[in-house]
């Protein structure tokens, strides 16, 4: 429920998908073969299409996570100073957009992940050299603590039997919107000239509220990590078509995206 992309209804379903029925109506036991076959020959049966798998999951997330990191890579060697906040700026507003066009979509969209991926590494190329700029280093320990806390989760999730509830979920969901809403408000008010305190910037003072925004943002990431295993086991066994392995992986690495950005501020924050 955490996640837009995976939790909209109907995401993970199998619907239209399964064996033809040959069966007329007023027989009974096995369907009749159509006519045209001759002895000992078998009657058709369409092939089941190939389901998701944990594992086709993982390898496109990792091919969009590699892109993103090409892309990223290049940002921060060719994109000149004096234009990082402005490309990362305008690259963050367009991949907002992405949610929605993926969401509107329950088929693959390998295109529109592949062009987030690209996007979204020019956003975090962005913010990272700008980081990187004030605390030599900060890009390493956020990346790492980044798959970290992801391994945690899914090594939680697989040998621990962790999986997130409704209930928790619900309240995380809500917890995202508050935050986000938050967030959007800040910026506008930032552009007048006016600041809540939240983001105090690259280098400003913190205050114990930042710490607290900082924090609450890093566990809402870790557990919607926790909240798309659970949604991606359910599209699993639930037989989902192999196809929406694609979105599935979207939605993993919009929110490893996420913590990223939220461990890269924490990290600042303890370096002040």
């Amino acid at each position: 429920m955490a996640n837009p992309i995976l939790s909209q209804p109907g995401m993970f379903t199998p619907a239209g998908y399964g064996y033809p029925n040959y069966q007329q109506p007023g027989q009974t036991g096995y369907a009749s073969a159509p006519q045209g076959y001759g002895y000992g020959q078998q009657p058709f049966v369409q092939a089941r299409p190939a389901t998701m798998t944990l594992d086709d999951v993982m390898n496109k997330a990792a091919i969009m996570l590699g892109l993103l990191m090409v892309s990223a890579g290049v940002a921060y060697v060719f994109v000149p100073a004096a234009l990082l906040y402005p490309a990362a700026l305008i690259c963050g507003i367009v991949t907002i957009a992405f949610p929605f066009l993926v969401a509107s979509r329950r088929h693959a969209a390998p295109g529109l992940c592949v062009a987030y991926a690209v996007i979204e590494g020019v956003f975090i190329g962005g913010i990272s050299k700008i980081f990187q700029m004030y605390y030599p280093g900060i890009i390493v320990q956020a990346a790492l603590g980044t798959f970290v806390a992801a391994a945690g989760v899914m090594i939680a999730f697989r040998s621990g039997g962790f999986r997130a509830t409704t209930r928790m979920s619900q309240i995380v969901r809500i917890g995202l919107i508050g935050f986000a809403g938050v967030a959007l408000l800040n910026l506008v008010l930032y552009l007048f000239g006016i600041n809540l305190g939240l983001f105090p910037g690259v280098t400003g003072q913190v205050s114990l509220l930042a710490w607290v925004f900082a924090l609450i943002g890093v566990g809402l990431a870790v557990y919607s990590l926790l909240d798309d295993f659970t949604y991606i086991e359910r599209g699993i066994a639930t037989g989902a078509p192999a196809q929406q392995s694609w979105i599935a992986a979207y939605g993993l690495v919009v929110t490893m995206v996420f913590l990223y950005t939220q461990l890269l501020r924490i990290i600042s924050y303890f370096r002040r």
